[in-house]
């Protein structure tokens, strides 16, 4: 399944390594320094990094998010709950 992350931008939920709240970023300097580490090894998208929120590391990329952890969250758990629904398309059930 994918999930928006803001500005147009769209990730695999499979990929989805962490998210971290930007604050807590800014706030440990050891997680300052494992993103930095990710950028200087991978390729990131910052979507806009005057209104980020949150930070997606992904086994592709880092991205930036104008969204918050728990907007995310929500997402991710939408989507469970989406994939857990059964499937009565083919069933003889409406027959």
């Amino acid at each position: 399944m994918f999930i928006h992350i803001g500005d147009d931008q769209v990730i695999r939920s499979e990929e989805i390594i962490a998210m971290i709240d930007q604050q807590y970023v800014e706030s440990s300097s050891i997680n300052e320094e494992m993103i930095e580490f990710i950028e200087e090894q991978e390729e990131s998208l910052e979507l806009d990094g005057d209104v980020t929120k949150s930070i997606i590391i992904t086994t592709e990329s880092v991205y930036y998010s104008p969204l918050s952890i728990m907007t995310l969250k929500k997402r991710a758990s939408m989507i469970s709950t989406i994939s857990n629904l059964d499937d009565y398309t083919d069933s003889d059930m409406f027959d």
